[in-house]
C-alpha cells in the first residue's frame, strides 16, 4: 500500500509538473502569435505608408517653380502622416476628394503658400493653422465649416481667404482684423445677420462678397473699407443704405439685386468712379423708365449696369421732393416719392 501511495504520490507531481509546462508552452506560443501579428501589421502599415506615399509623390507637380499637390475627384477622406515627408509643398490643392479633416500637422508646412480645399466634406479648422505664417490664400468654399478659428490671425502674409457655401458661419472672430496684407474675401452662401467687425478694421480690404447670407443693414461705418472696389451684397435682407456708403470713393461695382430696398440714396451719386451696380428685384418705390438705346448693344450694357437707372431715380426721388441738393450738403440720404 505504502508502495501505491508512493507511485501515486509521483504521478500526480509528474502531472501537474507537466500541465505547469504544457501552460507556459502555450503562453509562449501565444505571445509568438501575438508578437508575429504585430510585426505583420506593422509591416502592413509600413507598406500601406510607402503605397500612400508613392500615390501621393505621383499627384506633385511643379508649376512656376512652385511643388503643387494636386488631387482631383479621388477618394482620401484623411490624409496619411506620411504626408511629412513632402514638407517642401509650397500648395495643396485637393478638390472634391470628400476630405473630412485638415491634419493637426499642416501647422509643419511652413512653405505653403496656398492651401486650396474647396468642395470637400470638412467640418473645422485646426487651430494649427496659425502656423503658416507664409500662407498667403486660404481656400476653403463649399464644404461644412461652422466657425473660424481666430489663429487664422496668425498668418501674416494672408492675402485672399474664401469661406464661401459653408452654409453655417455667421461671424468671424475680431482678432482677424490684424491680418494686414488681406485684401479678398468670399463669404457667401452662409449665416451672417451683419458685417463681422473685423471687416471693418482692414483698410486694405478691395474685394468682398457677402451675397447670399441673412443681412438687413449695412452699418455706419462701412466707408472705413476705405480701399474696397469690389462689393457683392445679392440675395439678402437689406432694407437701407447708410449715407455713409457715398465716401466710399474707391468703388466701382456695387451689386445689390433681391434685397428689400425701397430707396436709393441720394449719396450714391457721388460714387464717381461706380461702373457696374445691380438694383435688380428690389421693391423699389418709385417707378424710373430709362429712354430706349439707339442700339442693342447699348441696350445690354444699360441693362448691365444699372448705372443711369441709378442716377435717373436718384434725379427723380429729388424731383419728387423738391430737393436738388447732394445728401451730402445736408439733404437726406433717403427720398420717399410717396410724401
Amino acid at each position: 500500500m505504502a508502495e501505491t501511495a508512493v507511485c501515486l504520490g509521483t504521478f500526480s507531481a509528474v502531472k501537474t509538473l507537466w500541465e505547469v509546462r504544457i501552460h507556459k508552452i502555450n503562453e509562449e506560443l501565444q505571445k509568438e502569435k501575438e508578437f508575429r501579428q504585430r510585426s505583420a501589421g506593422r509591416l502592413l502599415l509600413v507598406w500601406e505608408e510607402r503605397a500612400a506615399l508613392a500615390k501621393l509623390k505621383e499627384k506633385v507637380i511643379n508649376e512656376g517653380g512652385r511643388a503643387i499637390l494636386r488631387i482631383e475627384e479621388e477618394e482620401w477622406k484623411t490624409l496619411p502622416s506620411c504626408l511629412l515627408k513632402l514638407i517642401h509643398l509650397q500648395e495643396w490643392q485637393l478638390h472634391r476628394t470628400s476630405l473630412q479633416k485638415i491634419p493637426q500637422f499642416i501647422g509643419r508646412f511652413h512653405s505653403l503658400v496656398v492651401l486650396d480645399l474647396s468642395r470637400n466634406s470638412i467640418e473645422s479648422v485646426p487651430k494649427e493653422i496659425g502656423q503658416l505664417t507664409s500662407l498667403q490664400e486660404l481656400l476653403l468654399s463649399y464644404n461644412r465649416i461652422k466657425s473660424v478659428p481666430k489663429e487664422i490671425s496668425n498668418c501674416i502674409s494672408l492675402e485672399r481667404l474664401e469661406l464661401a457655401v459653408n452654409r453655417s458661419i455667421c461671424d468671424l472672430p475680431p482678432q482677424l482684423s490684424d491680418l494686414k496684407k488681406l485684401s479678398h474675401i468670399d463669404l457667401c452662401m452662409n449665416q451672417f445677420t451683419a458685417i463681422p467687425s473685423a471687416l471693418l478694421n482692414m483698410p486694405n480690404l478691395e474685394w468682398l462678397d457677402m451675397g447670399g447670407n441673412k443681412l438687413q443693414q449695412l452699418p455706419d461705418a462701412i466707408d472705413r473699407m476705405e480701399n474696397l472696389h469690389t462689393l457683392w451684397l445679392q440675395r439678402n435682407e437689406i432694407n437701407y443704405l447708410p449715407e455713409t456708403i457715398g465716401n466710399m470713393k474707391n468703388l466701382n461695382t456695387l451689386v445689390l439685386s433681391n434685397n428689400k430696398l425701397k430707396n436709393i440714396p441720394a449719396c450714391m451719386k457721388d460714387l464717381t468712379n461706380l461702373r457696374f451696380v445691380n438694383f435688380r428685384d428690389n421693391p423699389l418705390e418709385l417707378e424710373v423708365t430709362l429712354p430706349p438705346c439707339e442700339n442693342t448693344d447699348e441696350e445690354e450694357q444699360q441693362e448691365m449696369f444699372g448705372i443711369d437707372f441709378m442716377h435717373m431715380y436718384i434725379q427723380e426721388s429729388l424731383k419728387k421732393t423738391g430737393n436738388v441738393e447732394s445728401c451730402t450738403s445736408g439733404s437726406p440720404a433717403v427720398m420717399n416719392p410717396t410724401e
